[in-house]
């Protein structure tokens, strides 16, 4: 068994976004008489983006004298809703909100925080506790420096309380005494009636000591969805609860596979497990470690979460085997930091049919170390049972934070990589973290590895130990929980990149230097942020005095981006075509990873076609775009030295300049293609739900005809109007893909039409162009047409558009094919950095710069 080490993780299926826990929550728990939804600061009633109403927080505070209210200067542009976030109550001494609630009901507790400016006050000089009772929930907490650690806007701390006898919820915030001038702020508050949903939970290592958590009060750390997508609040089964992406996460190269149940498969809660534990979302959708028993007996599918020191923690894990109906068919051990949590895991023994979900709880204490520390949870096949299929299953995980014996919930404020200006005027100083001496999770490289790569392997794990024995950070201390869990030590987030820059792209790429960035951000002034991502913030700005251009910054305190950041560069420094984007230069300088593009002036494709203020696209317009964006990737398919796969096709990375000509963008996931003698790339699964390719899912084999099936989603979304998954409608026509298919096999799919342009749309052009993407939509690779196919038929879609007579034209089309795809292969790309002659200003920025989507 080889000890895994290869820390860099990738973001799979869609790209993450650090999403703070949502604000929503279903309007049944605002009606409710024992729950409490606030804006503060303000004065009358007021709806947020969701349809929630919030109401004023004076009636519930139990004195004003000591408070102000103010508006906030600025509105960060991914802040969710103005409600509740631009007005504030804020405190310069001690005070408390006063709630009656019902003595026999547990309750959420969520508070939102806007570290901005408001009138006078500067929230970055904000230090403040938050209690409630005997409890405390934050103490000495900085919003400012939790948000700029996470590269968020906003934060949101949800806790859960049980009962309170008295029937009377106090809330009290307390400004710190440890600085001058300091101040307590809140923006929102959320009061919510919940049910039990704890209780008495065993403690792992101890066959005979439980943890009471049912009257406990506790923090909600992680909750995520594992093998599935993000659940918004509202979608949630009651509860109000957010449910996030596992794969950032997941631990080393082996994400497993992951799978959701079929349509017949109907879930069924069992009396013991409440509808509420968790919707069937959760349970319809799981990871598990692929159909290969070899490689599965040797490594475990773990995940890895940063926690705070010296606190209990609750893990919860949600199963619900959808696939396998037999008892001993999947048999699987269940480790929470090397520990044994349930050796024999057997999720139809405990449910004894299929489609029933279930859950375990168990709690560990995580003892005090040096520096950050980590919570591994692993699953490894239970070999000893020798069960049918050697692997493991799981579809949600939770974790919370149970209050320690003074009540105390409360961590340090987690550390940005530099300090922000309240903490110089402050003087207050943050001890680096020391070596963290966890040691390593035993993991193992997948069976089948040439031995090049087992020495590389080995080689990376003595480095990796040898940095801890010299008292070097581990790249894991950057790592930061979605929630903004307060992590107990300085975070570096270094980056080992700093030689490597000059080498990228061949020499193509121009070097910037930091202050050149800064200069052209205005010191990355908020004002500038035009996105916000997985990987960091995206500013608005300018370089040599005059030239727009999109500057995306890696979040310093994490190495999250390192890849993408060494894939983009290395792609499109080599790439010229005049429907790529195109990449200007690179920064990396004081251990900064910057990235600089065009300005794209009319952002992405998706954000004209729906959900958007956008004036909508004609059918002309959405052609011509189509056709750019088939260009683009077909000379990625076969103008390149080397067919490349792009992997990660969706109408937020095609983007659009001031004069609507496409470009293709983001390559963080791109993949270099077979070479003569190969008729695949066998790779973990990477992309978009709702545009990834099916076979490509089931088999790992990836060719260039997964950006063909990608793309046919892509020109069904523009001649819909609606995104490629909408979950808000009904199960059968949630997909759009599946949905369009029925619709066109019946003889119907001009009934799902954007309205906007079916009257503008010529039959016969309608004709080609759906038979087109439904062709890219096969469910065999083989049945796809080529991009080039693909280019062909838009191309001429497009001349029966513009011209009625178009049929009479196909013989001259055909004769000019060979000088179009002459001019397609003949742009130079490596070494010749010459550029495609045209309107070279229009380059684009990559994906989600104006309107972020997580991948």
């Amino acid at each position: 068994m080889i000890f895994n080490t290869l820390l860099g993780f990738s973001l799979i299926f869609f790209a993450f976004t650090i999403i703070p826990v949502s604000s929503s929550s279903s309007n049944s728990s605002v009606s409710n008489p024992d729950s409490f939804v606030l804006s503060c600061g303000v004065s009358s009633n007021a709806t947020d983006a969701d349809g929630r109403n919030w109401i004023p927080d004076s009636k519930y505070l139990i004195s004003s004298d000591n408070s102000v209210t103010a508006t906030a200067q600025s509105q960060d542009p991914s802040l969710p809703s103005t409600v509740p976030y631009m007005n504030a109550r804020i405190f310069k001494s001690e005070a408390t909100y006063k709630f009656s609630v019902s003595p026999n009901n547990s309750h959420w507790i969520r508070l939102h925080f806007y570290p901005s400016c408001f009138s006078t006050y500067n929230s970055s000089a904000a230090y403040f506790s938050v209690t409630t009772g005997d409890f405390t929930l934050v103490s000495n907490f900085s919003a400012f420096i939790t948000a700029q650690a996470l590269t968020q806007a906003y934060i949101i701390r949800e806790f859960s309380l049980p009962p309170i006898q008295s029937g009377t919820l106090n809330l009290t915030f307390t400004p710190s005494s440890a600085y001058d001038g300091t101040f307590a702020f809140v923006n929102g508050i959320e009061i919510i009636s919940m049910p039990e949903i704890f209780q008495s939970t065993p403690m792992v290592g101890f066959s005979d000591q439980f943890i009471e958590a049912e009257n406990s009060t506790v923090q909600t750390m992680y909750r995520l969805n594992v093998g599935g997508q993000y659940i918004p609040a509202n979608n949630d089964s009651g509860l109000s609860r957010t449910w996030y992406d596992d794969s950032p996460y997941i631990f080393g190269a082996a994400f497993g596979v992951t799978s959701e149940a079929d349509k017949n498969v109907t879930i069924s809660y069992p009396t013991d497990v409440p509808n509420y534990i968790a919707p069937t979302s959760v349970y319809s959708t799981a990871r598990t470690m692929g159909p290969n028993k070899d490689i599965n007996k040797n490594y475990n599918l773990t995940w890895l979460f940063r926690v705070d020191a010296n606190f209990t923690y609750l893990v919860r894990f949600h199963f619900c085997e959808f696939q396998l109906s037999k008892i001993n068919q999947r048999v699987f051990g269940i480790f929470i930091n090397n520990q044994t949590a349930f050796a024999t895991a057997d999720v139809i023994a405990w449910t004894k049919a299929k489609g029933v979900p279930v859950y375990k709880d168990y709690a560990l204490y995580v003892s005090e170390k040096s520096g950050d520390v980590e919570l591994w949870v692993a699953l490894q096949p239970a070999v000893s049972a020798k069960p049918e299929f050697y692997d493991a299953i799981l579809n949600g995980l939770e974790i919370f934070k149970i209050n320690d014996t003074r009540g105390n919930l409360a961590g340090p404020n987690p550390m940005p990589a530099s300090l922000p200006q309240a903490e110089s005027q402050h003087k207050r100083s943050f001890a680096p973290s020391k070596p963290n001496n966890h040691g390593t999770i035993i993991g193992s490289i997948i069976g089948g590895l040439a031995g090049f790569g087992i020495v590389v392997g080995l080689l990376l794990f003595f480095k990796h130990r040898k940095m801890i024995a010299n008292g070097e950070k581990s790249s894991l201390a950057g790592w930061l929980s979605v929630y903004g869990s307060s992590s107990s030590s300085a975070i570096s987030g270094k980056s080992s990149m700093s030689s490597h820059l000059s080498t990228f792209g061949g020499g193509l790429c121009r070097h910037f230097s930091l202050a050149e960035i800064k200069l052209g951000t205005n010191n990355f002034n908020e004002s500038q942020v035009i996105g916000v991502g997985g990987f960091g913030k995206v500013y608005k700005g300018t370089i040599d005095g005059r030239t727009k251009v999109a500057i995306k910054r890696a979040n310093p305190s994490s190495e999250q981006g390192l890849h993408e950041f060494q894939t983009e560069i290395d792609l499109l420094s080599k790439l010229r075509h005049r429907h790529l984007v195109s990449l200007i230069g690179a920064c990396e300088e004081n251990e900064e990873m910057i990235l600089v593009y065009d300005y794209m002036a009319n952002g992405t494709l998706r954000e004209h076609l729906h959900k958007t203020d956008n004036p909508p696209l004609s059918w002309k317009q959405r052609l011509d775009i189509c056709v750019g964006a088939a260009r683009g990737l077909h000379y990625l398919h076969t103008g390149a030295k080397h067919t490349i796969i792009h992997r990660d096709v969706k109408t937020t990375n095609i983007l659009l300049d001031e004069k609507l000509v496409a470009k293709v963008s983001d390559f963080g996931l791109s993949k270099t293609g077979p070479s003569l003698n190969q008729t695949h790339v066998s790779t973990m699964v990477k992309g978009s739900f709702g545009y990834l390719d099916p076979e490509y899912f089931r088999r790992q084999q990836l060719t260039e005809k997964s950006d063909v099936y990608s793309f046919g989603v892509v020109l069904l979304e523009v001649l819909c109007g609606r995104p490629a998954l909408n979950p808000s409608l009904p199960k059968e026509q949630v997909s759009l893909a599946d949905w369009a298919l029925h619709c066109y096999r019946r003889g119907i799919l001009e009934d799902i039409i954007d309205p906007h342009i079916k009257e503008e749309i010529n039959p016969e052009c309608l004709m080609n162009f759906a038979d087109t993407a439904v062709k890219c939509l096969s469910d065999q690779g083989i049945d796809r047409p080529s991009m080039g196919a693909v280019l062909q038929n838009l191309e001429f879609a497009l001349q029966l558009q513009s011209n009625p007579d178009g049929p009479k034209l196909v013989a001259e089309q055909k004769a000019n094919d060979a000088y179009t795809h002459a001019t397609l292969l003949g742009i130079e790309e490596e070494g010749e950095p010459s550029v495609e002659s045209g309107d070279q200003s229009a380059n684009a920025v990559f994906s989600q710069l104006v309107n972020p989507q997580g991948r």
